[in-house]
């Protein structure tokens, strides 16, 4: 295979050439003998709508800040950054969603919203206000896979915005995530605004920063007396709120239990007699820079306790359970989808999910928000009838009819880490191992490659928070294999960073309670091994897989199937670092080991035999077939498989790159032609595996005579990658080079 990168399905190296392809296993469809469940939907990140709930309808006390904001976004001013910083529960996301209203709705800006709570969530929250400020298909899609900087592709599009604009980067509370990347830069062209319990100045050099509080006294008492105005005075309010430590989340649970006592209603005094004799629930904020034992989130726990002590008197336990189970999540958007399962039956039945969850939502224990427009999830899917329900298909459950966005919970982290705090520990893990269930219910059983499924990337946080809360080691195990199968999931649609971020950091979560050659483990780490491969970290990429094999290998035998796993995408960096020789045996061993350990019609069995094709020289090609017909694997694919399964695509892909190998240029030009109209038709034109087989296609029409036609081709290639890549990224410059060979074979 000569260094261009054009034709076979897995990129590698011959004759001391450098190959760098955007196609290979992203497209080819791995079966993992411990997956399992079927697929949920889940939703792009949408930017012009902030992800949160109910807002106040009058926000008190907070006028001062508000008007300093307000100045910031009416006077056309830009390139400044403005911090909210201060404990969970003070407000700081309703004072930046307020801001964002007037700025929207009053002086002409273009709102942004972005969750930045973990990593995955802002690169596609960021890559979301690329496209919105007009990147194209291409060019995301490079970014989304590691092929370009993800972050100087969003601050070209922001610094070029036609419209000045507000960005709202929320929940901030790990700033280093925001300094990977360097995602947080100034414009000419916009005002950004952080919200985030990390006050230290070291975190937001240059930025104009404002501490958020608890209320003054007064405001405190309106608040409660907002929300529960028949109750009791603004006077016995005043003495609820000095109870909550005025702190805004306290006092909007406690007004959520107050306004919705109907049967035997409570008045504040009542209440406030109820809060004296518990006691509260002792967390730690873990996100705050300081803590001390008079912080008022100590007193968090007293709220929702008094709440879910009704629940259980007036015959609702359900919903106990049901905060409890969500509490092992994150305290991000949680596609009500997941909550859709026979598996919930384990907590509480799945027919009083509906009237649990509606419980927690009127008590204000939990919000819903939309996220994104989840009409192409649907469409993508028409044969998944679990879309936006909950429960039973109506009410909460359900997607915004008209809007075609897709429905979620929130739960406050201060909220969730008080509940987990308070949840008897002999419950933890029966509620750990079922939302492991959920979420596992909530991915493919056997993820495919397709194009990038925005619905998977939510589900990610959940899965990490869950790891990092199982105690139990059974569960961990379960739990790290449903992070590995969403890894798989992410890596298929070609979205690699996130698919690295999942595996290792589940990984290494895991580890702590299984150790770390455990097999689960192990599977993890080849996963995450495979992703840095695609992003190009080839030194890495080998060392980490070379490592994880060799304990594969000691603890299982090099015939075990997870081994033979890492073995091919071991095999694959080989070939990408120009050590063919040494690349060839390993595949060759594994295509072998897999005949043995699955079966010679297993679709990984299929898939090793097909990288063949692409491995062997003309020669070697030819002594190969005479001894195991390789040549004739796309129908052997197509006959145990199917002719639509993606490996059977890929083998025919590659397939075509060996008879063009072989001189068979008429046979080679009809099955590339063939395929590259599939690919097109199933990941889009602009995907590399499509750019790779119509630049193969190139070879072919070329070969035949048909130089011109190859040249337009090989230029419509060209125009792709640079677009999407830049145009010096070595897919782009060896497209670039084939083009101009081309050109010269006219001349």
């Amino acid at each position: 295979m000569s260094g261009t990168g054009s034709g076979p399905m897995d990129g590698r190296a011959r004759d001391d050439g450098r190959v760098y392809q955007a196609s290979g296993d992203q497209h080819i469809s791995e079966y993992h003998h411990h997956y399992g469940g079927p697929a949920g939907p889940a939703g792009p990140d949408s930017v012009r709508r902030p992800a949160v709930g109910r807002v106040p309808v009058v926000l008190r006390d907070r006028t001062e800040v508000l008007g300093r904001l307000h100045t910031a976004v009416a006077d056309g001013s830009s390139g400044e950054i403005y911090v909210l910083y201060g404990m969970g529960g003070c407000g700081k996301t309703a004072v930046a969603h307020a801001l964002f209203r007037t700025a929207t709705a009053e002086y002409g800006r273009v709102g942004l919203w972005v969750n930045a709570a973990d990593r995955a969530s802002l690169r596609s929250g960021m890559l979301a206000v690329a496209a919105d400020r007009g990147a194209g298909d291409g060019e995301l899609l490079a970014a989304r896979n590691g092929y370009r900087p993800a972050a100087d592709l969003v601050w070209q599009y922001l610094d070029r915005s036609a419209e000045p604009w507000l960005l709202v980067l929320d929940n901030a509370d790990d700033p280093a995530i925001l300094g990977d990347g360097s995602w947080l830069r100034t414009s000419p062209r916009g005002t950004v605004l952080v919200t985030t319990r990390r006050a230290a100045p070291r975190w937001w050099p240059g930025a104009e920063r404002q501490h958020i509080g608890v209320l003054p006294r007064e405001d405190a008492a309106r608040v409660l007396h907002d929300l529960a105005p028949h109750t009791g005075t603004l006077a016995q309010a005043a003495e609820i709120a000095d109870r909550l430590g005025r702190l805004p989340l306290a006092l909007t649970l406690a007004g959520g239990f107050l306004s919705h006592q109907v049967i035997d209603p409570w008045t504040m005094d009542v209440y406030g007699r109820h809060l004296e004799e518990g006691q509260p629930v002792q967390l730690i904020d873990r996100g705050a820079d300081d803590v001390s034992d008079a912080d008022p989130r100590h007193l968090v726990g007293r709220t929702w306790q008094l709440t879910l002590d009704a629940f259980a008197e007036r015959g609702l336990p359900e919903a106990v359970g049901l905060l409890r189970l969500i509490a092992r999540l994150a305290p991000e958007p949680l596609p009500l989808s997941v909550l859709n399962d026979d598996a919930i039956g384990a907590v509480l039945p799945r027919a009083r999910a509906e009237s649990a969850l509606r419980a927690l939502l009127d008590h204000s224990l939990t919000e819903l928000v939309d996220i994104g427009d989840a009409r192409d999830a649907r469409e993508s899917h028409p044969a998944d009838a679990r879309d936006t329900d909950t429960t039973n298909g109506t009410g909460a459950g359900g997607a915004a009819a008209d809007s075609g966005t897709l429905r979620c919970l929130r739960s406050h982290g201060v909220l969730l880490d008080s509940v987990v705090a308070a949840t008897p520990a002999a419950q933890a893990p029966l509620l750990d191992a079922t939302a492991g269930r959920l979420l596992g219910a909530a991915l493919p059983a056997v993820p495919d490659a397709g194009p990038h499924d925005p619905r998977l990337r939510p589900l990610a946080p959940h899965v990490l928070a869950l790891l990092r809360r199982t105690a139990d080691p059974a569960t961990a195990a379960e739990v790290l294999e449903v992070a590995t199968r969403l890894a798989a999931a992410l890596y298929r649609t070609g979205d690699y960073p996130s698919a690295w971020e999942t595996a290792d950091a589940a990984a290494d979560s895991a580890a702590r309670t299984l150790g770390d050659d455990h097999r689960a483990v192990l599977a993890a780490r080849s996963r995450a091994g495979r992703a840095l491969f695609r992003l190009g970290r080839y030194a890495e990429a080998g060392e980490s897989l070379r490592g994880t094999l060799a304990v594969q290998r000691e603890r299982f035998g090099a015939e075990d199937p997870d081994s033979l796993d890492t073995a091919h995408g071991l095999q694959l960096v080989l070939g990408n670092l120009g050590r063919a020789e040494e690349s060839l045996a390993l595949l060759r061993a594994t295509a072998a080991g897999r005949a043995a350990a699955l079966g010679p019609w297993h679709p990984l069995t299929l898939r090793s035999r097909s990288s063949l094709l692409t491995a062997l020289s003309a020669a070697e090609l030819t002594a190969e077939d005479e001894r195991t017909h390789l040549l004739s694997l796309p129908e052997q694919c197509a006959e145990h498989l199917g002719a639509d399964h993606i490996v059977s695509v890929g083998a025919r892909h590659n397939h075509a790159w060996a008879l063009y190998q072989l001189g068979r240029y008429e046979a080679a030009d009809a099955e590339i032609r063939e395929v590259a109209e599939t690919y097109r038709q199933r990941f889009g034109p602009d995907y590399p595996i499509a750019l790779a087989a119509r630049q193969l296609q190139a070879r072919t029409r070329a070969a035949l005579g048909h130089t011109d036609e190859g040249i337009v081709l090989m230029t419509d290639v060209v125009a792709h990658r640079a677009r999407s890549l830049g145009p010096d990224h070595p897919f782009t410059a060896a497209s670039r080079d084939l083009l101009e060979s081309l050109r010269g074979g006219r001349s």
